[in-house]
């Protein structure tokens, strides 16, 4: 007969079985321990205040360094246009030939009266010296006789008028009266004769810029070039022009229409490749910017508050910094306040650190930024 098995023995087997597969399944079920990601890296610029070129900019027009309207002073046919409409001519170069016929007529004859009021004067003279005339009668004489070198040095201007000449050396345009036109006197323009070498080249900065510039150097942020101001024209393709201009004209007051302030600049043009009415963008060159700082543009970012960046503090730990950026220098945003030398500027990497949290800094390397162009604030 085989021996009973006692309750207490199953349950206490029972019971440890339970425990046994308990405590497996708990162990299936328990997640793996968890980790801390490592903090993010991120390229971190220390800030050095350094001088840089100040860039101003604006789109200007050149303009004839002097233009002069050419027009008759007397009236007739227009008989000949010796010059070639678009070409270079002299100074005293004929332009135009109005027909003489009726002023060198009018010419000769008052050179005729004039030889016989001198000789009348003369023969008058010595029959005075003889006593065989009055005073009054030389008088008479003498006064035809200047009548009559008036109307020789008059008629003379009118015969020398029909040739029409260029009265400064420069570009002639097209002609405005052709041949066979009847020249009616000086209020027909015949042309035009422009001086393009040197040549002008006029822009316009508003009144806004023209109160930043003062503020700026009454701040010591600008510091302007002594003497002239230098100008650097680019051309509609992009080309920087040869040759570099000076400023030699700045305007009083504003133009009340448009609230800006005109300015010049004089440029050698010895090539002609620049023309009057063409539209150029002109910088000024020689103004500095003392003690500027400089972050890459990537590392400005806009809020709701305007522009801040991240920086780090002693712990490398993120934190926000409002900015004021003024201007664009190549790839760089130009911080007039919010930065100050030692700031530590995180350029790359923005996208994954949040104020507060630790991250790992590297030096940011500007090699990738060097071959941006510089472009216009």
């Amino acid at each position: 007969m085989k021996p009973l098995i006692r309750p207490a023995t199953w349950t206490a087997a029972i019971a440890l079985l339970i425990l046994l597969v308990a405590a497996v399944a708990a162990r299936r079920r328990a997640p793996a321990a968890s980790v801390a990601p490592p903090p993010p890296e991120v390229s971190v610029l220390t800030v050095a205040p350094q001088t840089v070129p100040a860039r101003y900019e604006y789109v200007g027009q050149a303009a004839a360094s002097l233009s002069v309207e050419v027009r008759s002073q007397v009236t007739g046919v227009i008989v000949e246009r010796p010059y070639a409409e678009g070409t270079d001519v002299a100074k005293g170069a004929l332009l135009f030939r109005i027909d003489p016929t009726t002023y060198e007529a009018a010419y000769r004859s008052a050179q005729a009266r004039l030889a016989n009021a001198e000789r009348n004067l003369a023969r008058l003279k010595a029959l005075l010296g003889a006593r065989a005339v009055a005073q009054k009668d030389v008088d008479d004489a003498q006064t035809a006789f200047d009548q009559a070198q008036a109307a020789v040095d008059q008629t003379k201007k009118d015969y020398d008028d029909t040739f029409v000449r260029a009265e400064i050396a420069g570009r002639a345009g097209r002609a405005l009266l052709q041949l066979g036109a009847r020249v009616t006197g000086s209020g027909d323009l015949l042309t035009t004769v422009e001086r393009v070498d040197p040549i002008y080249v006029n822009f316009s900065p508003s009144d806004q810029d023209v109160l930043s510039w003062r503020r700026e150097v009454e701040a010591g942020r600008l510091v302007m070039p002594q003497g002239p101001l230098a100008v650097q024209v680019t051309l509609a393709d992009g080309s920087v022009y040869p040759r570099t201009g000076t400023l030699n004209f700045t305007d009083l007051a504003l133009q009340p229409a448009t609230g800006t302030q005109e300015l010049r600049a004089e440029l050698a043009n010895p090539q002609h490749l620049l023309l009057p009415g063409q539209f150029v963008r002109v910088r000024l060159l020689g103004l500095t910017h003392p003690g500027a700082i400089l972050v890459p543009q990537r590392a400005v970012q806009q809020g709701l508050g305007g522009a801040f960046v991240y920086v780090l503090d002693a712990g490398d730990k993120v934190a926000t910094r409002s900015v004021t950026a003024t201007a664009w220098d190549g790839a760089s945003w130009l911080i007039a306040q919010g930065l100050a030398a030692g700031d530590r500027v995180v350029v790359d990497g923005v996208q994954q650190v949040a104020p507060g949290s630790p991250v790992r800094a590297v030096a940011y390397q500007p090699a990738a930024d060097s071959g941006a162009g510089r472009s216009a604030p």
